[in-house]
């Protein structure tokens, strides 16, 4: 049996347009968006769990290393324009196919690392 994918799309422009990154992955970490050329470009998203829609998280930082201030976001969604706060800001993000908890996203920021969560991590 043939298990569906996690996937998270990123567009550099609102409304899904623009230069496009695809992850799937069971979970992934981008300490610094530089590592795709993608640094302060995120305008729109989406993601998705077939298998559990509503186990899913993206945390979005507009600085790299997980620091600076941060966005939430839960459950397979899609995401048309990341609001005029957060546009064109993203420089790291965390994505996994669970619910994570106020105190791992702060343990993340303390630290610097995503390690913790047997996710696969990328520097530039």
């Amino acid at each position: 049996m043939q298990q569906a994918r996690l996937s998270l799309e990123l567009f550099q422009d609102a409304n899904f347009s623009g230069r496009r990154i695809r992850f799937r992955r069971r979970g992934v970490a981008v300490r610094n968006m530089n590592a795709f050329a993608f640094n302060d470009l995120l305008s729109s998203f989406r993601m998705s769990n077939p298998n559990n829609p509503g186990s899913l998280t993206l945390v979005l930082w507009e600085d790299v290393n997980y620091s600076g201030r941060r966005q939430v976001f839960f459950g397979s969604r899609s995401v048309p324009f990341v609001g005029p706060i957060f546009n064109d800001l993203t420089s790291s993000f965390i994505f996994v196919p669970r619910r994570l908890t106020s105190r791992e996203i702060n343990r993340i920021e303390a630290t610097g690392s995503a390690a913790f969560l047997g996710v696969v991590e990328i520097s530039a």
